[in-house]
C-alpha cells in the first residue's frame, strides 16, 4: 500500500468535467523532494483518449482508462515528466507518443530510452487542435507545453505552477516548498522558473494573453491542489506581473 498523499483514492479516475478526468498517483522523488503525481485524461470527440503526464499504472488504472475508450495519445508535457511513458507505450502500442522539446535527451541522460511519434510545439497538431489548444513555454531553464481543453475551459499545466498542501507533505519539506513559493493557498511558479522567465518578458506576456484568451474556469496541476473555480483570478495572481 503506497504512503498516502492526501489525494486518495489513488490510481482512480475522478471526473472533473464532461470528457475530462484526473487520476492521482503515489509519490515520485525529484532532487530528493517527494512529489505527489497526477495525470489528466481527455476523451476527444472521435472517442480516442488523450493522456497527459501518465502516472504509474497500478491498481488497474490502465484498464479503467481503456474502459473510457481507445488510448490514442500519450503526452510527456515537459522535459521531466516522462517516467512512466514507456510503460504506457508498452500497454497501448497503438497510441501515439508526444513529447516536449528536450524530453528525449533528458530521459537518455537518466538511462531511459524514450521514443516519440511527434514533438510538441507552440501550436496544436491536427489530431486535437479543434478541442485542445496549446502553447510552448521555454525559459531555457524549463520547457513545458501548456494546454487548454476548450470544451470544458480547463487549463492544464504541469510544473509551471505547483500548489502543494503543506499538511500532506513531510514536515522537513514544508520550509523548502514555502521558500520556493509553491504552497497552497498561494501556490505559484517555482522561484527558479519564475526567475528564468524574467529573461523573456515578452514571451511571458504572450503566454498570459493566451491563457486569458481562453478564459478558463479551472486549472489542473500535476502537483498539489488544483484550482476548481475562479481560475481567471488565480491567473492574475500568479502571472499578473507580466501584464
Amino acid at each position: 500500500m503506497p504512503r498516502q498523499t492526501g489525494y486518495e483514492p489513488l490510481f482512480t479516475l475522478k471526473p472533473v468535467a464532461p470528457d475530462l478526468w484526473v487520476a492521482d498517483g503515489s509519490w515520485i522523488r525529484f532532487y530528493g523532494l517527494p512529489f505527489p503525481t497526477r495525470m489528466t485524461v481527455i476523451r476527444l470527440r472521435d472517442g480516442g483518449l488523450w493522456v497527459h503526464s501518465p502516472i504509474a499504472d497500478a491498481e488497474g488504472l490502465s484498464d479503467a482508462v481503456e474502459g473510457l475508450g481507445p488510448v490514442a495519445h500519450l503526452v510527456a508535457p515537459n522535459w521531466i515528466h516522462y517516467a512512466w511513458l514507456p510503460d504506457w507505450q508498452a500497454r497501448f502500442p497503438l497510441a501515439r507518443a508526444w513529447g516536449c522539446p528536450g524530453v528525449v535527451e533528458r530521459a537518455r541522460s537518466r538511462g531511459v530510452r524514450l521514443e516519440l511519434d511527434g514533438l510538441l510545439g507552440d501550436s496544436a497538431p491536427a489530431e486535437w487542435a479543434e478541442e485542445i489548444d496549446q502553447r510552448l513555454f521555454d525559459s531555457r531553464l524549463h520547457c513545458e507545453v501548456l494546454f487548454c481543453h476548450m470544451p470544458s475551459r480547463s487549463l492544464i499545466l504541469t510544473d509551471l505552477v505547483e500548489n502543494f498542501e503543506p499538511q500532506h507533505m513531510p514536515w522537513w519539506a514544508r520550509p523548502i516548498l514555502k521558500l520556493g513559493g509553491v504552497c497552497y493557498p498561494k501556490g505559484g511558479m517555482p522561484r527558479d522558473i519564475a526567475l528564468s522567465a524574467r529573461r523573456r518578458p515578452e514571451a511571458m506576456r504572450e503566454i498570459l494573453r493566451w491563457m486569458r484568451g481562453h478564459a478558463p474556469e479551472r486549472i489542473l496541476f500535476a502537483h498539489g491542489r488544483w484550482i476548481a473555480s475562479d481560475a481567471m483570478t488565480e491567473i492574475t495572481r500568479i502571472f499578473g506581473r507580466w501584464g
